[in-house]
């Protein structure tokens, strides 16, 4: 009698076991297609002169999803690459903003917003100030992408943010060398976004 009865508790133990756990579990798969039947809305927003930026822009893209938007100013820079950086070095010495060619559609609908420009003189591009001076982003999640041709990352980061107002910009940019997107893949994994 006694040993039956421990048999019938051991049983019943496990049913319940069993029974919380695939409750858990169901609960956990329903909770994550939730998730994913409502992913945020995504923008990547860049400058670039080059094409390198480009091409991180698009690897995010091919990553994340989300709209493009590519940032571009009403005068063009120089093709040759030294009068482009003197006269980015002017502009941004002079607090210069450029005027641009196009808008975001509604960008109110955007959750997240990734940012790229070159890293010029230490900086964000003028463009890219534009383009921050004339969006509102309160609130937004703005996930910065820097590429650069040896300076790294710089004020480039702490610039965007501190010209971002009422953003929310993460500390954990792209910062590359060149078009490299090598570790975009992992990099976008350890942000969380969905």
């Amino acid at each position: 009698m006694r040993v039956s009865l421990l048999n019938l508790i051991k049983k019943s133990l496990y049913i319940l076991t069993t029974i919380v756990f695939t409750t858990n579990n169901s609960l956990a798969q329903t909770n994550k297609e939730i998730k994913m039947e409502n992913p945020p809305k995504i923008l990547i927003a860049y400058y670039s002169w080059s094409g390198n930026t480009k091409e991180v822009a698009e690897a995010i893209q091919k990553e994340v999803g989300g709209d493009l938007f590519r940032i571009e100013t009403e005068q063009t820079y120089p093709e040759e690459y030294k009068a482009t950086t003197a006269q980015a070095k002017r502009e941004i010495n002079e607090g210069f903003l450029p005027t641009l060619k196009g808008k975001v559609n509604n960008i109110a609908q955007y959750e997240i917003i990734f940012i790229g420009s070159p890293n010029w003189w230490g900086t964000i591009a003028p463009a890219v100030s534009s383009f921050l001076a004339e969006n509102n982003l309160k609130g937004k999640k703005v996930i910065p992408f820097i590429t650069h041709g040896g300076g790294g990352e710089q004020n480039t980061i702490t610039d965007l943010a501190l010209q971002c107002i009422d953003c929310n910009v993460s500390k954990e940019g792209w910062v590359g060398y060149g078009s490299r997107t090598f570790g975009i893949s992992g990099w976008i994994k350890d942000l969380e976004l969905k």
